[in-house]
């Protein structure tokens, strides 16, 4: 039992891993958890229908009874009742509990649960924070059961790379071609995606609101959790979610359905 296991160990441990693989991998996990240290400390939970995700999630979820979502912070898209939870952030794992998910404090690479234990794995703009994307996605294929459906969103192509991704903690972009390549040695066929994201497209813009994080980051924060994110909630439009690979020529972030190879 999925949630069985993660309440055991929910408050008990913290799986957090003391090896560096390197300094640039230190600078850039010390960004990811001290923007959303920042960024979750003064949210509040969204609950996962505010999204556009919410249709094609809706479907899935139907038929995976056991389900996980990886690092959702204070925005989860997977129903918060029922669902196993893991975040690096306390606050947001917190939160998560509190309405009613099964959540803790977990690295991706670590994963407290044993092999096929779930029939959904979510995981939203995560793999591009992960030092080792190798290692996490085998992470998650261990917890997945064959059969089973990862919904992944990555951004996409190096040449796209903006203030936005540094300050958020990102190491990388993905080519289409390498993403494809990695889920399939994984044992993934994508079965459908879509475009996705909220980015604003004015690098411009990008850069005068990164600059303001840096410069004051609790003024900063407070006006993207209370004005910017919810007018973008409002204003998303809906996901065109297609068969296959979408044409990914012009798209900044991709959402992707992918099944396990049945063993």
């Amino acid at each position: 039992n999925p949630s069985g296991n993660l309440l055991r160990v929910c408050g008990i441990i913290n799986v957090m891993s003391a090896h560096s693989e390197s300094p640039q991998a230190d600078e850039v996990a010390a960004a990811n958890i001290t923007f959303y240290a920042d960024l979750w400390s003064g949210a509040r939970l969204h609950q996962p229908r505010r999204f556009n995700t919410w249709p094609l999630v809706e479907s899935l979820v139907a038929k995976a009874p056991n389900r996980l979502e990886i690092g959702p912070g204070m925005r989860p898209r997977l129903p918060i009742a029922g669902t196993c939870f893991v975040d690096l952030n306390e606050t947001a794992a917190g939160a998560l509990s509190a309405a009613g998910g099964y959540a803790g404090s977990a690295r991706l690479t670590q994963l407290p649960f044993g092999a096929d234990s779930f029939d959904l794995v979510a995981a939203f703009d995560i793999l591009e924070h992960v030092p080792d994307d190798t290692l996490a996605l085998t992470e998650i294929t261990r917890v997945l059961r064959a059969g089973g459906l990862l919904l992944l969103s990555v951004p996409l192509h190096p040449s796209r790379w903006t203030e936005f991704d540094a300050i958020v903690g990102h190491y990388r972009r993905y080519l289409p071609a390498d993403l494809t390549d990695l889920l399939a040695k994984h044992g993934y066929r994508v079965e459908r995606s879509a475009l996705f994201g909220m980015q604003p497209k004015n690098t411009a813009l990008v850069k005068f609101g990164m600059d303001r994080i840096r410069k004051g980051s609790r003024v900063a924060m407070a006006v993207y959790n209370w004005l910017i994110m919810p007018l973008a909630a409002i204003f998303q439009k809906p996901l065109r979610v297609q068969q296959g690979l979408i044409d990914t020529t012009n798209v900044d972030e991709i959402i992707l359905v992918c099944r396990k190879r049945a063993m």
